[in-house]
């Protein structure tokens, strides 16, 4: 989806590859993975800019490339962009000698995305724990909370053991790497 030549920013093949695909099939699979994400709760432009960037080879565009690929103003690239990093989904980086921001997928973006939920279930369970204390926890609204917060709590820790297990699981896969062979 990018226009970096192969040489600058592609791994062996990937230009090939790149140059095979059908890019009105590659444009359809952008715009259902972000309508699904949309439904599941996610900004629109931000879930049609995240799910350009993981149809990316290199998981990595400007700004300009984002608005092409995506028909899209730059100010609702900028938008998508500041929500998306606001998330730790995406990282702002420069390109070496130019003022121009390159914007790219976290390395294991899903493991780092749920894994940053963790800190954001702490911070609600510690708030929710709080505010059944104040209410009062035996008072319907107290014992409402505090059943949210001990959810949160079992959320947490199994979210926890199930990452342990997705990295145990992870080194069992043949999964294809960027070069086209496979992980070990």
């Amino acid at each position: 989806m990018s226009s970096e030549t192969a040489d600058t920013r592609e791994p062996n093949g990937a230009a090939q590859g790149r140059e095979d695909r059908d890019t009105e099939a590659v444009s359809r699979f952008v715009e259902r993975f972000a309508s699904e994400m949309t439904e599941a709760g996610m900004q629109r432009m931000a879930s049609r800019v995240f799910a350009a960037l993981l149809a990316d080879d290199d998981a990595s565009m400007t700004s300009a490339e984002l608005a092409l690929a995506l028909q899209i103003s730059p100010a609702a690239v900028s938008g998508a962009i500041n929500y998306l990093t606001q998330v730790s989904m995406v990282g702002r980086e420069r390109d070496p000698g130019s003022r121009r921001d390159r914007y790219r997928l976290h390395n294991e973006i899903w493991y780092t995305t749920f894994a940053s939920r963790d800190r954001v279930l702490t911070r609600w369970e510690n708030t929710l724990r709080d505010g059944a204390r104040t209410l009062g926890e035996h008072t319907p609204a107290g014992a409402r909370i505090a059943e949210t917060a001990a959810f949160f709590e079992f959320m947490q820790s199994e979210l926890g053991a199930m990452m342990d297990r997705w990295e145990e699981h992870r080194k069992t896969l043949d999964l294809p790497t960027a070069e086209g062979s496979r992980d070990a």
